[in-house]
């Protein structure tokens, strides 16, 4: 089943984030191997955004907040990783040669 927001076809969560913020991720978490001289120019576009759209923290932290209530359970709905110790096999015991 294929994804779209607008026009644009969605693959993968870092899309659908790309197209919330409405800028590429690459952006804000910079990219290994950046050497300085693009490390600040990355900064100094950052800046200019968050200058041009001072709520965009707000509406990101409020992204942020809606995806974790969205993905994560609540707590009386996980489940136990372990099975009770009453329905555990006992241990393997080593045959000595």
């Amino acid at each position: 089943m294929k994804s779209y927001v607008g026009s644009h076809q969605v693959v993968s969560a870092d899309d659908y984030i790309e197209l919330a913020l409405g800028t590429p991720l690459e952006l804000w978490l910079g990219v290994d191997g950046e050497s300085e001289m693009e490390r600040a120019a990355r900064e100094d576009a950052a800046r200019d955004i968050l200058a041009d759209n001072p709520h965009l923290v707000d509406d990101v932290t409020r992204l942020a907040a809606h995806a974790i209530e969205s993905f994560v359970p609540a707590p009386g709905n996980v489940l136990p990783l372990t099975r009770p110790a009453a329905r555990r096999r006992p241990a393997r015991k080593e045959v000595a040669a």
